[in-house]
């Protein structure tokens, strides 16, 4: 007997253990717990550590205070330009009311396919206003953030918060892709040719203007050269004339000089009679001036050095002196 008193009494004790172990659960500081009794909802906890419930009758649902993600299927979005990329979106939110989770979601993956729906609806319908370059462009930015309005609105009705909401890639289909190339590359080589033909047009301009400036140049080196020219040959005939002015039967016998040192070294032959006018100072009075000067100290190299020198106004000067 009093065995089956000590059985009763460790029953008893178990099944007291066991429904003081059942009637208590902890929420940890990441999570809120929704209170069921009978499948409906009673309370809501959110703070964290023990609470209690009634055992059997009531049962306890974790759902997460951490932020959660939402990655909905890529899609693909006809632009305003009626050009097609694909959208890669996605969002994350947090559960901030627990029991109109559960009465309009029931479960995070159930309200994840709810809500992925929404979510690509509203991307389609912001991005099909925006153009190509919209979505390439700082208004990519205003997109996502009229996307992340509507969204937080329509996410209040499930005890949602809405956090973010992005735009993670936009891809150009393959055929779309190609097109684009083929015209970017098109555009390019015509850009490159109209950069090359203005360049020849520069150069042929630079090119053209340098031939007029230097056709002007020379023909003022020309006209300045005559002009220099035309200077040194009157002061070359005036020193002559001054020259001859001062001692005529000199500059006579220089000239006649320089005449048969031309004959000696020329390849020209000339027959001439000895009483040739040419030979005037071989012979007669007029050639004992050769004699004499060949026999003179000072002015007999004068007179030879005249025969070799080719600048007549030196001679002429020297001769004087």
């Amino acid at each position: 007997m009093k065995r089956i008193n000590l059985a009763v009494v460790g029953v008893v004790v178990v099944v007291i253990g066991i429904l003081a172990f059942s009637s208590i659960f902890t929420v940890r500081q990441t999570e809120q717990a929704l209170v069921l009794q009978f499948g409906q909802p009673v309370r809501v906890e959110q703070d964290p550590g023990l609470h209690f419930k009634l055992p059997i009758v009531q049962n306890v649902e974790i759902f997460e205070r951490r932020i959660l993600a939402l990655d909905p299927p890529v899609q693909e979005v006809l632009l305003a330009d009626q050009k097609r990329i694909n959208v890669d979106s996605f969002a994350r939110y947090r559960i901030v009311d627990p029991l109109m989770f559960k009465q309009r979601a029931v479960t995070v993956n159930n309200f994840n396919s709810l809500f992925g729906a929404r979510l690509n609806s509203s991307v389609r319908g912001e991005i099909a206003r925006a153009s190509l370059i919209d979505m390439l462009s700082p208004r990519r930015a205003v997109v996502m953030n009229q996307i992340t309005d509507q969204l937080r609105r329509e996410a209040e009705d499930f005890g949602v918060e809405v956090v973010d909401v992005r735009i993670g890639r936009t891809d150009l289909p393959e055929a779309t892709s190609q097109s684009v190339y083929n015209r970017m590359r098109s555009e390019r080589v015509a850009q490159a040719a109209q950069l090359r033909a203005e360049g020849e047009e520069l150069k042929a301009r630079i090119q053209a203007e340098a031939d007029r400036e230097r056709t002007v140049i020379m023909a003022e080196a020309t006209r300045q050269s005559r002009i220099l020219r035309g200077e040194g040959e009157a002061e070359r005939t005036r020193i002559l004339n001054t020259a001859y002015g001062q001692d005529i039967e000199f500059f006579d016998f220089f000239r006649s000089l320089e005449a048969y040192d031309a004959l000696r070294t020329g390849q020209t032959r000339l027959v001439l009679g000895a009483d040739s006018e040419f030979f005037r100072f071989f012979h007669g009075d007029n050639g004992t001036v050769v004699r004499q000067a060949a026999r003179d100290g000072e002015d007999g190299n004068v007179v030879r050095q005249a025969a070799r020198d080719g600048e007549e106004g030196n001679v002429v000067g020297q001769a004087a002196r």
